[in-house]
Parts: C-alpha cells; sequence; structure tokens
C-alpha cells in the first residue's frame, strides 16, 4: 500500500529519532556535569535527599569552623592564665622572702611590697587585656550571671557550664546529710584548772590535720589562757579552740571526713576526775558536748579522736558530689560547685535563697555551636571567671587584692600566714581554670572535630552515591545513544525517501 498524505513510517522514525536524542543529550549533560541529577525531573525523590544532605554537609563543615574557632579562643585565655599563674608564683615566692624577719631589713620589705604591688597591677592589666576580636577573655566577660544567692547560705559558688532553652535556670540546693567538723569537748571542772599541786602538769598533745603539739599547763592556769595556747598553734595542727561552761571546745577548721580532731593525755596532773574528761560533742548539737563522758584525763594515754563527716544533697534533683561543705555537679547541662555556710550545711533539706530557688543562673557563659543542628544539644559552654586580683581567692580564705599596700595583707606589717592561704587558695583556683579549659579543648572540642570529620566524609559519601554521575554507565549509554540516533537519522532519510516511490504509478 502506498501512501501520501500520510508518511506514517516517518513519523515513527521522527519519534524514535527524537527519543534518541534525548537519551543522547542526557548523557551528554550527565558526563559534562559529574552529576547525575541535574534537575527535579531527573530523580525527584532523590534530589530531596540530595539536598538535605547537601545541607547537613554545609552545616557539618561548618561546626567544625565553629570548634576551631573555640579553640583559639579558649588558646588565648590558656595564654593569659599562664602568665597570670607564673605571677602569682612569683608573689608565693615574695612571701616566702618576707616571712624571713632576722636579716631582712625594712627596705628590703619595702622593696619586696613594691614588687608585689606590681604583681597585682600587671594580674589586672592581663585580666584586662587577653582578649579575642576585641571580647576580653579573663575580666568575667564569660563568666556565668547568678542572682537570689543568700551569702549566709552559699559563702562561695562557682558555675563552670550551664546549658538552658529560656532566659535563665532555677539551681535548687538539697542538704540529705549535714557536713560536719571535727569536734572534742575537754572539760577542765571550772575557769582555772586544779591540779594535785602548785607543780603538777597537765599534759596534753593535739592533733589535726595539719599536725600536733604538745601542750603543758600549770595548776591555776585559766581556761582563756589555755584557749589562747591552743589557738596559737591552730596553723600548725589545724584545731581552734573556744571557750565553753568549764572547759574548751576544740573543732577542726575544715568540713569533712578527712578532718579529724585528736587528743592524748601523758600526764593529768592530778585533776579532779569527777569534774573533768574527755568528750564528744553531741550529735544533735555541735555546740554542745555529750553527757557522756568518753575517758579521763588520766586514762588517755592512747589518742581520743573524733572526725569529720563529708555533705551529701542534691543539685535540681540529681545526687551532688560532697566534699566537706562543698557540694558539686558535673553534668552535660549543668556543672556547678557551691559551698555552704556553717548553719546551712548542717542543716536538713532546701536550702533558700532570696526567691524560690536557691539560686539563679541568668545568663553568661561562653557558648559555642559544635552540632549541625541548632538547639540546646548541639551547644556546648564553659564558664571561665574573672582572673583580677579582686576576684582571686574566695571568701573565707580572703582575696589576693589583700596583699596590697595598706592592705590586711601585705608583706611589711601584714598577715603573712593569711596572706598564705590566700595565694594558696588563688593558685588552685586559677591551676583548676585552666586544667577545665585544657579539659574542654581536648575532650570536648577535639573529639567533636574528629567525630565531625567522620560524619563530614560519610554525608558526603551517601550523597555522591545519590546525586554523582556513574561515568562508567553514562559512556556506554552515550555511545549507545549516538548510535540509535544516527541509525535513527539514517531511517527517517529512508522513510522521508518512501513515498517517492507512487511516482511510477503515474507513469
Amino acid at each position: 500500500m502506498a501512501r501520501i498524505n500520510t508518511n506514517v513510517q516517518s513519523l515513527v522514525a521522527q519519534r524514535v529519532l527524537g527519543t534518541n536524542n534525548q537519551g543522547l543529550a542526557q548523557a551528554l549533560e550527565r558526563l559534562s556535569t559529574g552529576l547525575r541529577i541535574n534537575r527535579g525531573k531527573d530523580d525527584p525523590a532523590g534530589i530531596i535527599a540530595s539536598e538535605n544532605l547537601r545541607a547537613e554537609q554545609k552545616s557539618l563543615s561548618q561546626a567544625v569552623a565553629n570548634a576551631d574557632r573555640a579553640d583559639q579562643v579558649l588558646n588565648i585565655a590558656e595564654g593569659g592564665l599562664q602568665e597570670v599563674s607564673s605571677l602569682l608564683t612569683e608573689l608565693q615566692g615574695l612571701l616566702t622572702a618576707s616571712g624571713s624577719e632576722a636579716g631582712l631589713s625594712k627596705e628590703e620589705k619595702n622593696a619586696n611590697q613594691l614588687q608585689v604591688d606590681s604583681i597585682l597591677q600587671t594580674i589586672d592589666r592581663v585580666a584586662g587585656a587577653t582578649n579575642f576580636q576585641g571580647i576580653k577573655l579573663l575580666n568575667g566577660n564569660y563568666d556565668f550571671q547568678t542572682s537570689g544567692i543568700n551569702a549566709t547560705n552559699l559563702t562561695d559558688t562557682k558555675v563552670n557550664a550551664a546549658k538552658f532553652s529560656g532566659s535563665s535556670l532555677n539551681v535548687n540546693v538539697a542538704v540529705t546529710r549535714s557536713a560536719q567538723q571535727a569536734g572534742l569537748f575537754l572539760s577542765l571542772g571550772g575557769a582555772t584548772i586544779d591540779l594535785s599541786s602548785a607543780n603538777a602538769q597537765l599534759v596534753v598533745e593535739l592533733g589535726g590535720t595539719k599536725g600536733s603539739r604538745e601542750f603543758s599547763f600549770s595548776s591555776g592556769t585559766s581556761i582563756t589562757a589555755i584557749r589562747d595556747a591552743i589557738n596559737q598553734f591552730s596553723d600548725v595542727t589545724g584545731v581552734t579552740a573556744t571557750t565553753s561552761g568549764g572547759g574548751i571546745k576544740l573543732v577542726s577548721e575544715g568540713f569533712g571526713d578527712n578532718e579529724f580532731v585528736s587528743v592524748k593525755s601523758s600526764n593529768s596532773g592530778g585533776l579532779n576526775t569527777a569534774s573533768s574528761g574527755i568528750y564528744a560533742l553531741s550529735s544533735t548539737n555541735f555546740d554542745a558536748a555529750n553527757t557522756t563522758e568518753l575517758v579521763d584525763f588520766s586514762a588517755a594515754s592512747n589518742p581520743v579522736r573524733d572526725s569529720g563527716q563529708d555533705i551529701r544533697g542534691t543539685i535540681n534533683g540529681v545526687v551532688a558530689t560532697g566534699e566537706g561543705n562543698n557540694l558539686s555537679l558535673a553534668t552535660d547541662f549543668l556543672d556547678v560547685s557551691v559551698t555552704l555556710g556553717t548553719t546551712a550545711s548542717r542543716t536538713l533539706g532546701a536550702v533558700g535563697g532570696t526567691g524560690s530557688s536557691t539560686f539563679t543562673i541568668t545568663g553568661g557563659g561562653a557558648n559555642f555551636q559544635l552540632a549541625s543542628r541548632v538547639d540546646i544539644n548541639g551547644q556546648v559552654s564553659i564558664g571561665i571567671q574573672d582572673v583580677a586580683a579582686r576576684k582571686l581567692g574566695n571568701t573565707s580564705a580572703g582575696f589576693v587584692s589583700s596583699l596590697a599596700s595598706g592592705k590586711a595583707n601585705n608583706v611589711v606589717d601584714g598577715d603573712l600566714n593569711d596572706a598564705q592561704k590566700v595565694i594558696g587558695e588563688a593558685i588552685k583556683q586559677v591551676s583548676g581554670l585552666r586544667g577545665r579549659i585544657g579539659a574542654f579543648q581536648k575532650n570536648t572540642v577535639g573529639a567533636t572535630i574528629r567525630s565531625l570529620g567522620v560524619n563530614i566524609e560519610n554525608t558526603a559519601a551517601a550523597q555522591s552515591v545519590i546525586r554523582d554521575a556513574d561515568f562508567a554507565a553514562e559512556t556506554a549509554n552515550l555511545t549507545r545513544s549516538q548510535i540509535l540516533a544516527s541509525a535513527s537519522t539514517n531511517i527517517l532519510g529512508l522513510a522521508n525517501s518512501q513515498p517517492q516511490s507512487a511516482l511510477q504509478l503515474l507513469g
């Protein structure tokens, strides 16, 4: 059958040629771009998955950059803290030098004080000058801000890290077991001791965590004189004495299981046993002696000892670590340490503040985004306290600024024993901060960078499987499409020429 108006074979050849040309164009596009998916119609489901993975990969790469930036910020802070630590060590040496009275002229002491003042000024300058892009790091700018603290209940509060989604975080502290000092009561029978003779001696050895000291008292010595003699060596023994009724109350300077008070009598001097002896303190009232005597002085040839007790409690319902009268909690969302006052540490139950909670964290801290998703789980925080001289130390020991000229702990005429305690606490404080920053860099920032690097590799691999072109397959498709397009073109030419054979029928 020969038709002229409708060339069906030509139409078929045109359709097939168009299809083959589309295949050829697609193969050329994929090979030129290297992508299997260049537009949504190439793979609608695949492009959704691919774009999600691309966004995740970009976020992961930025999180790595954030972690690198965090490491740089903390390196600068560490450099400043290292210098402050060296300056505190210099202060320690100057204190020791000034403690040698003999052979040290007043001019030399004044020269030492000039060095102390210069060091204090330098500490303040380092604290105020250490910065990253103008953001000061060691002046308390990255310390956590708190409110509602009752200074009687909490003598010291340190927030090392905190994460919260709202504008503030309430912190509730509760005591489940009281903190106790070690303590004993020496009943001496009255305002003065009455021994068997004027030449008799009451000889006792007192011991504590710092050491021990032997004391000898003659008949007629007042209990106030005994108290003063014991307190004169408190720095040696770690035991302080107060008068109470007709006796002496001995207590350890600190709280906790490691604290103790021991009393040993090597000579009772004939002290009246009916009205004297060694007593424990009441378990329910630390300010009073137990009514049952532990031992007479004449029988105390072996040390009578009492130990303190560590506090136990919770912070925001989580069991905290107790040491002495200090409670601390370290979790991913809250890292805080509080030192309770004497009354608060001995009182079971919630520790009150000036509001409904013990205290409130209202902001602050150095917060870093170290995950691809911007939410509280992807953030980490660290508090960097102010290391100015007026802030180094604590409430009980004092602060480094007290070593300045004219202050209570200056090296010319101040209390060097207290100055030693202040510097020791400041060195511990700065070294602790350096340790926290170092641990944060190593275990948080460093581990995050390594983990994110693996995630980026796996995300890129998953995206490649979905989106990238397989060159082996695409070159095969290209060759096939080229052959088919060529064949289709030839066939179309034949199909177009076939109607001409109808002219032969016209003669």
